[in-house]
């Protein structure tokens, strides 16, 4: 009797570990820690402008429909450099480039997931479905086809993207674009250099081998941490002026301050003792940054 059991349930557990294997793998297409982070971009734009207005289901049809559009665009860009992907150590183990998922299986997928995206979007408001889209082109379109391979300035396009979820937000707070969601655009845009150059210097050598032109391989790690010092003290004065202007307590402003103040305590210590350690701390501290940064700006929200 057992024996029977046991033959009928092995295809239903078998069945079981497939499909927990597929979603595991399109999860790893997501990159779910940059997702993540542009989602609490998001939260923090739409908080900062709808704080009367907050219900639960607003936030739940914010978060999914910019889910969708930012994991389809990022699948659909591996989707795109899959061939440098296999080239590069730190991305070969990737589920395209180690053919666990096919191209044509993610293509679709990435189509499909933005499609649903930017339509919800639309559904929500035309406004902030337009942002959703010009995000999607500005990453894919502009950014990842047409510029990745051939400038290292690129970077600008990519930084406008992941800026748009920011805007997103205030935009379907307020129900247009309006300064402040473009200042917090602008505040990602110009902390995209931290994130990424800091990475460029640190997969210099894959990056080389993929012939992927980037700030370090182009003008030279010293001066990548001059545009990188620039930026970031440009984005922290924006961030500033942003939670002024949204009108956070004086705690909240202190707050920001202080996590600025320690960015740029990091970036001045990588220009007089540039090292492996020191580039890899930046690299997460910038993320730390703005994590923290769009979590007092949404607590002060609340």
């Amino acid at each position: 009797m057992s024996a029977i059991f046991l033959s009928l349930t092995k295809p239903a557990i078998s069945l079981s570990r497939f499909l927990l294997e597929r979603l595991r793998n399109y999860w790893m297409l997501i990159k779910d820690l940059q997702t993540g982070l542009l989602l609490f971009t998001a939260l923090a734009g739409y908080i900062s402008g709808c704080c009367l207005n907050l219900s639960t289901p607003s936030l739940g049809a914010l978060v999914g429909s910019l889910f969708l559009t930012i994991s389809g665009s990022t699948i659909l860009n591996m989707v795109y450099d899959c061939d440098i992907d296999a080239l590069m150590r730190r991305t070969i183990h990737r589920p395209l480039p180690s053919g666990k998922v096919s191209i044509a299986e993610a293509l679709v997928l990435g189509i499909s997931m933005s499609s649903l995206g930017i339509g919800w979007g639309f559904y929500m408001n035309v406004n902030y479905g337009v942002v959703l889209m010009v995000g999607l082109v500005f990453d894919v379109l502009i950014y990842t086809i047409w510029l990745k391979r051939r400038t290292p300035y690129a970077i600008i396009w990519g930084g406008l993207a992941g800026g748009m979820p920011a805007l997103a937000g205030r935009t379907l707070a307020m129900g247009y674009p309006d300064t402040i969601g473009l200042l917090m655009a602008a505040g990602v845009l110009l902390w995209i250099p931290t994130h990424i150059m800091t990475f460029n210097i640190k997969h210099a050598s894959d990056y080389q081998k993929a012939a992927i032109p980037t700030f370090p391989s182009i003008y030279g790690d010293k001066v990548t941490r001059l545009v990188i010092a620039g930026s970031s003290l440009a984005s922290v004065c924006i961030m500033l002026i942003t939670g002024n202007l949204i009108g956070l307590p004086l705690t909240h402003l202190w707050g920001l301050t202080l996590l600025g103040l320690l960015l740029l305590l990091l970036v001045i210590a990588g220009i007089i003792r540039p090292g492996k350690t020191l580039n890899f701390t930046l690299y997460k501290g910038a993320s730390i940054y703005m994590l923290v940064s769009m979590l007092v700006i949404i607590y002060g929200g609340l």
